[in-house]
């Protein structure tokens, strides 16, 4: 049974279940867009990370999707209105578009890599963004023939071009794709 939910309140523990040491995610805790810079990001530890994090909850920000496998957590993506990301539309020069929405994480189990859960919960992100009437919706992912486990954690440019995304930024190493969901197909 798989299951999507917007994350809230009453998931954050579900969140840290996800983001642990163990799966060799906890560190980030999903921060990397949220820092000024990348500037001594590799610096950074485990606990001041989350402690970035434990301050984006404490101030209502929850950025995300989380995906269940018969009621255990095993995924993540971080979602959200893309201009309150600095870091992000610096780096990647993007105007300012208040209504566009950013997807720039993506975490999955490692147990559970490679089986499509990825797809599903891409998928199911869409069809809410959509039901609320978002309707651009940006990625970021690598790009490239030598990318590892490691490089992915912006998804895999090729899940976003199956899902009907489109590059609008065309790079070698970092390409922007967006989508448009008033056009998705049901």
């Amino acid at each position: 049974h798989r299951e999507v939910k917007r994350f809230d309140k009453s998931l954050v523990g579900d969140f840290y279940r996800i983001h642990n040491q163990k799966d060799n995610a906890g560190w980030c805790f999903c921060v990397a867009w949220w820092v000024e810079s990348w500037d001594g990001w590799s610096d950074r530890t485990a606990d001041e990370n989350r402690l970035l994090r434990d301050e984006l909850l404490a101030r209502g920000e929850y950025d995300g999707y989380l995906l269940y496998l018969d009621h255990d957590p095993v995924g993540w993506c971080q979602i959200g209105p893309r201009d309150r990301l600095e870091k992000l539309t610096r780096q990647f020069a993007l105007d300012h578009a208040p209504d566009t929405w950013a997807i720039t994480c993506f975490l999955i189990k490692p147990e559970h890599r490679r089986t499509g859960l990825a797809v599903y919960l891409l998928r199911q992100i869409l069809v809410d963004l959509e039901t609320r009437g978002i309707c651009c919706v940006e990625a970021f992912p690598k790009s490239g023939s030598e990318l590892d486990e490691m490089d992915m954690w912006n998804g895999p440019e090729s899940m976003y071009l199956r899902a009907g995304f489109t590059i609008i930024v065309d790079s070698p190493q970092r390409p922007v794709l967006a989508i448009d969901l008033t056009e998705m197909t049901p």
